[in-house]
């Protein structure tokens, strides 16, 4: 092939050079297309790094764009609405479709093949409620004893995503979508910037291993930086993390390209620099310590409600979690249940894949760990992970959940397309790169009213979907009204697979 391309470009240059001779000058403009071959082929010779193109020069360069369309090229031409990942068409349509407000019914029958192992679904009661009969904003008290601020949230909320691994703009038009549609926005581990105070919608806020915003130079807690912030009006809540479901036991990952000079200053990092998030917390190391943590920022921050967010690992570090609460009179105020499957942060492949428990795994144990030992009229559980319909959020409540986080529901809302660029500071959409020409395509004011309406459609179809099954509260929906086929002629319910804790029988 090398050869043949020598040859090729020898005789290409000898008959151009023979037509002009011949008085034909149009013949030139076949350079156009002629000598950026040909230049890409000895380029291809002489290059060590790939042998496909050194073996094949200029053919070789089209795998590499073959690699790179693949995606697309199957995003939109051969995948079917129900098994494109890790989000498939039929969800990304209808969040697309109620951020913009246009009609999200669909005709002809459910395109889900409801005879296959795992469909899910609950029953409907022949005695189902008017959906215009109850609460149609749902909401949750967060705060337990000892706290004096407690705060009333929405059942369906922004989940942690930070200034650096989103853009300006839409952090912007989360938070403004946030304080439109009266739901809050958690900050993630990068602090808060000036962007999350702009529309001054509510903040949880949300401190990881970093401790970014509240840390000193060695990367150790800052007391007064963190009573500084806390102190703000916007800040309801606040969120240690524990770990996260895109990489738990690995620590937030920062790209270099990402960290600009701006995002350096609000965290207290390097500018230009990967910024790696410690996997554990320095603060305490181990679960008493860590409840002695939980009330020092419940006293800095004046009593308002302080909790963590953890994937699932180790039951018995759990268990231990809950034995600390109860040998140290100390509770957070909220657990939040992130899922193992992963969500927005950028992760290596072991990670996301085969680390940490899944979601509503972990959310079952948790509910039943804290029932178990007599914890959980105290501590409001919140569910994160690939929540984008009612019935999702239906499946959670079922488990136990009090609220709901969205991350990656939310990113669609602001007209994500799933590129999968989000670790690459290259996403089209503007919203997860640090690019100033991709960043202002995205319009804040648009994409404000996009989150609002798909918050406000997706808890719409929440109630409506309660209301379906006869059941008027969240703090009705149990474990049996959430039914799972585990093989093609068995039926299980929730209570069936994740059996109930008495209240007190671990204690």
């Amino acid at each position: 092939m090398r050869r043949q391309f020598i040859a090729f470009s020898i005789l290409s240059l000898v008959a151009v050079g023979i037509t002009y001779y011949l008085y034909w000058p149009p013949i030139l403009w076949s350079l156009i297309v002629i000598l950026p071959l040909i230049l890409q082929g000895i380029y291809d010779l002489f290059q060590h790094k790939h042998t496909l193109r050194r073996n094949f020069p200029v053919l070789g360069v089209g795998r590499y764009l073959m690699e790179d369309l693949r995606p697309k090229i199957y995003q939109y031409f051969i995948e079917s609405e129900t098994d494109g990942t890790p989000i498939n068409r039929m969800f990304r349509s209808i969040v697309y479709q109620r951020a913009k407000g246009a009609l999200s019914t669909n005709p002809f029958g459910t395109k889900i093949n409801v005879y296959q192992t795992g469909y899910e679904w609950a029953n409907h009661s022949i005695m189902a409620l008017n959906h215009e009969d109850l609460d149609p904003h749902p909401r949750t008290l967060v705060g337990g004893p000892d706290c004096k601020q407690p705060y009333s949230a929405s059942i369906f909320n922004i989940s942690a995503m930070s200034f650096g691994a989103l853009s300006k703009n839409a952090i912007l038009a989360l938070n403004g979508g946030a304080s439109k549609g009266g739901f809050a926005h958690n900050t993630g581990e990068g602090s808060i910037s000036s962007y999350h105070l702009k529309y001054g919608g509510d903040l949880i806020w949300q401190i990881g291993t970093g401790h970014f915003g509240c840390r000193n130079e060695d990367g150790s807690f800052n007391g007064e930086k963190f009573r500084e912030k806390a102190l703000l009006n916007n800040v309801k809540m606040i969120e240690i993390k524990l770990s996260q479901g895109a990489k738990p036991g690995h620590g937030g990952i920062l790209p270099a390209e990402k960290n600009t000079p701006e995002i350096a200053e609000i965290r207290g990092v390097e500018p230009y620099t990967r910024v790696d998030s410690p996997p554990t917390h320095k603060e305490f190391t181990n679960v008493e310590e860590m409840m002695f943590f939980i009330q020092k920022l419940r006293d800095l921050s004046d009593g308002k409600p302080i909790g963590f967010k953890l994937c699932v690992g180790n039951k018995l570090e759990f268990t231990d979690i809950c034995i600390a609460m109860q040998n140290t009179g100390i509770k957070p105020d909220f657990i939040t249940v992130d899922g193992g499957e992963g969500g927005t942060g950028a992760a290596p492949l072991e990670f996301s894949n085969s680390i940490g428990m899944p979601l509503r795994d972990g959310l079952a144990f948790v509910h039943d760990a804290l029932q178990g030992y007599d914890l959980r009229k105290d501590i409001k559980l919140f569910a994160s992970g690939k929540i984008l319909t009612g019935f999702h959020m239906f499946r959670l409540f079922a488990l136990g959940a009090d609220a709901c986080y969205s991350a990656r529901g939310m990113m669609l809302s602001l007209g994500c397309i799933q590129a999968l660029e989000c670790h690459s500071n290259n996403c089209p959409t503007g919203i997860a790169t640090q690019k100033n020409h991709l960043i202002k395509g995205l319009d804040v004011e648009d994409k404000i009213n996009r989150t609002a309406k798909f918050h406000s459609e997706t808890v719409k179809s929440f109630v409506e979907f309660m209301g379906a099954t006869g059941v008027n509260s969240t703090h009705k929906i149990k474990r049996h009204h959430v039914y799972r086929r585990v093989s093609q002629d068995k039926i299980k319910t929730y209570a069936e697979i994740y059996p109930q804790v008495k209240i007190g029988e671990f204690v």
